[in-house]
């Protein structure tokens, strides 16, 4: 429930003639506010004193009335507190977490410790349970994958690929690491790049930046609005095709679609993008391709438990090689045996630190290991 108006409405109807909501099935946490957050907000104060929470839950949970302050009920996250108060903490479940089963799903796992996962997402595959797709997702195959996961929120689910994007994803095997990596993401140290094949010639590279929220009409959709949330996308030229580009982005946020979004607000929308390509899936003299072009190629992050700078690389997925193999051929014929494609572009974003030794540990999959052996697998990095 989002709205904060019927939360303490709900709240308020549950304690009418001096009764308390029945939360006895659920933990309870017994607190004291120490000193040095005397004179802080409650969300403040339960966000230092139950780090593995994350601020948005813990207002949630007092907006609910699962928070009392010296035996009252406080619904407001606001309200300041003072040395010596005592907070009792009624913990909710995560509702879709435990209405979820685990299930025997294939999952490419590039990368596991004791707090977290780092997976390659095939295309097809939902990430979250939702209308239509209840069960065969992520969520329920990483249950099963790892079982403690029904403790944590989500399953450790951090951030969201769409259903047709494939490539790494992170999730938090403990509440701790999904606290602090939720808190990378705000603060926007994680870093995430993508390799998209989009319609029309790119020139050069560029930035997009425009707010993006849910279209006013069809809402299965997301625009450019001024209204929306600040989201920014760098994109900078791979090689350019006939008719289409290929290209790189980095995402600065993590809105929904951004980078379908904002590609198409300049012009350039992905190739295959049945939502906003307007129909037209397909380039000049290669077959329709049934999705978007769009691949995430590289993470890295932080590691929540060592403080250590960790980065994945994946090459793209079998499909969009034969597309952008498709392309390339195509060009090439067309230009009569003219050169288009001498060598891969050098890396102008490079957080890899591959040559001084003290960058991040590099991890990758798909047998993406600039080798020089795959060729068709570039060194590159949606929501």
């Amino acid at each position: 429930m989002k709205n904060p108006q019927k939360k303490e409405a709900l709240a308020e109807e549950s304690t009418r003639n001096g009764e308390l909501a029945d939360y006895s099935a659920n933990p309870r946490i017994d607190l004291s506010v120490p000193e040095d957050c005397s004179g802080q907000r409650l969300d403040q104060v339960l966000a230092q004193l139950l780090a593995q929470h994350s601020r948005s839950r813990l207002q949630s949970w007092i907006r609910e009335g699962r928070v009392t302050v010296g035996g009252e009920r406080v619904l407001e996250p606001r309200q300041k507190l003072w040395v010596g108060e005592s907070i009792e903490v009624a913990e909710a479940p995560d509702e879709r977490a435990e209405s979820s089963a685990p299930e025997d799903i294939p999952l490419q796992v590039v990368y596991e410790d004791e707090c977290l996962i780092v997976i390659d997402k095939p295309v097809g595959l939902v990430v979250h349970p939702g209308n239509g797709n209840w069960s065969g997702t992520l969520l329920n195959a990483l249950l099963y994958h790892a079982p403690q996961l029904d403790k944590v929120p989500r399953a450790g689910i951090v951030h969201r690929l769409d259903k047709d994007t494939s490539g790494l994803m992170v999730v938090a095997k403990t509440l701790e690491a999904q606290t602090d990596l939720v808190r990378q993401l705000q603060a926007r140290s994680v870093k995430r790049c993508y390799q998209a094949l989009v319609r029309g010639i790119v020139e050069r590279a560029g930035s997009v930046d425009a707010p993006i929220g849910r279209h006013p009409t069809l809402r299965t959709r997301m625009a450019v609005l001024r209204t929306g949330k600040a989201a920014r996308t760098h994109y900078r030229v791979l090689e350019q095709f006939l008719a289409c580009t290929l290209i790189e982005c980095a995402l600065e946020t993590g809105r929904t679609h951004q980078i379908r979004v904002h590609m198409t607000s300049i012009g350039h929308p992905l190739v295959g993008d049945p939502t906003y390509g307007n129909g037209a899936s397909r380039v000049p003299r290669v077959a329709e391709f049934p999705r978007q072009a769009l691949h995430a190629c590289r993470l890295s992050l932080r590691h929540p438990g060592t403080g250590k700078v960790m980065l994945w690389r994946s090459g793209v997925p079998e499909d969009m090689a034969t597309l952008i193999d498709g392309v390339r051929l195509d060009a090439v014929a067309a230009r009569a045996g003219e050169c288009v494609y001498d060598e891969a572009p050098e890396d102008d974003w490079d957080d890899d630190g591959d040559d001084d030794g003290g960058g991040p540990e590099v991890i990758f999959a798909r047998g993406d290991d600039d080798s020089g052996d795959d060729a068709d697998d570039e060194d590159l990095g949606e929501q």
